[in-house]
């Protein structure tokens, strides 16, 4: 009987590192007969619980890499782009959570809902995860263009503060705390002035704006014509993960005072005839997809409903008002689960079932 897999987690200590050591310990479809934990020098020694044992962080070096099958990162772009290569030059299957990759021709981005079967092609040795505001509604995209053939999608997203990791979190929380209790919104400046109050500069934050009690039509770096860099992601993964070169995609990135939990509306045009009906039973279908979608209850997704859990929830389905074959959809999925551990840890699954 050939023993487990070995995985290595790469970014163990940080935030979607911490959160796939929980998927893992929750998941006990892999049998891995070594788990190996690896972070920057400053975080080595430190031990960590996983799956009942006490592992012990390991800096990063090539030899961590060596006897590992399947090497997991979640590390800074120019991290992966030097080290997932190390990795693979030693015989690790790398699952990469950074940009570094994913537009590579010789890497396949792989949603193991959409396409599981593009994990096996990987000429580098690499398999990289998409971005998670795409992520957030390929499940659903991906099973409704199998039914009717999508031909383009507009979407707006609403992007949580954690989208931008835990200095985020950190900006958003302390905004809201100053705040708090303020007579502000009756006018420009009021929060503006409350942060300033509170000593929070405006030239910390990652945001280019104030994000507590307010919408900031921006997420990423300027790009040319005027769109975003993550307006780019979700037209360029798209096109990759489905598989359709010539979609067309239009995308609004908005970042919300939400902690965690994309959301994105969804305008999606069909080759073929569509009904709200034919797509709520092919939505309800998918064991990844939680359906939520009764209007006249008030029931629709919500991220307070979705953050924590594995699922996509999806609602709000509607026929376009005059586009034919067209649906608006809204969609909700936890960003720090779905939309960046848990697709990784899946894609690592699948890899492993394939090595039988």
């Amino acid at each position: 009987m050939n023993a487990g897999p070995v995985v290595a987690i790469v970014g163990a200590t940080g935030a979607v590192g911490t959160t796939m050591i929980e998927i893992i310990d929750a998941r006990p479809s892999v049998p891995w007969s070594e788990i190996r934990l690896v972070a920057s020098a400053r975080s080595a020694g430190k031990v960590i619980p996983v799956r009942g044992r006490d592992i012990t962080v390991l800096a990063l070096a090539p030899e961590v890499f060596d006897g590992v099958d399947i090497a997991l990162f979640d590390v800074p772009d120019e991290v992966s782009a030097e080290w997932g290569p190390i990795a693979a030059a030693r015989g690790a299957v790398v699952v990469d959570n950074s940009g570094a990759f994913r537009m590579d021709p010789d890497v396949p981005l792989v949603v193991p809902e959409v396409n599981a079967e593009k994990a096996a092609d990987r000429p580098r040795g690499i398999v990289a995860n998409p971005n998670c505001t795409t992520l957030s509604m390929m499940a659903a995209m991906g099973a409704l263009h199998r039914e009717f053939e999508l031909q383009a999608i507009v979407v707006a997203s609403y992007q949580a503060a954690s989208g931008a990791g835990q200095g985020g979190i950190d900006r958003l929380e302390a905004e809201l705390a100053a705040v708090a209790g303020k007579p502000v919104g009756v006018r420009a400046g009021d929060v503006a002035e409350a942060l300033a109050a509170a000593g929070l500069d405006p030239a910390d934050s990652p945001f280019p704006a104030p994000l507590a009690l307010n919408v900031v039509p921006w997420a990423g770096s300027l790009k040319d014509d005027g769109w975003s860099s993550e307006e780019l992601k979700v037209r360029n993964e798209a096109r990759k993960i489905l598989g359709i070169p010539d979609l067309r995609v239009s995308a609004t990135c908005v970042r919300v005072p939400v902690v965690t939990t994309h959301s994105l509306a969804v305008h999606a045009t069909f080759a073929r005839e569509v009904t709200v009906d034919q797509a709520r039973k092919v939505l309800a279908a998918q064991p990844s997809i939680v359906l939520r979608d009764d209007p006249a209850n008030g029931e629709w997704p919500t991220p307070a409903d979705t953050v924590g859990g594995d699922p996509t929830w999806v609602g709000r389905i509607r026929q376009a008002l005059d586009f034919p074959n067209t649906l608006e959809l809204f969609l909700c999925g936890d960003n720090l689960r779905k939309g960046a551990a848990l697709n990784t840890y899946e894609i690592a699954e699948t890899i492993a079932a394939d090595r039988g």
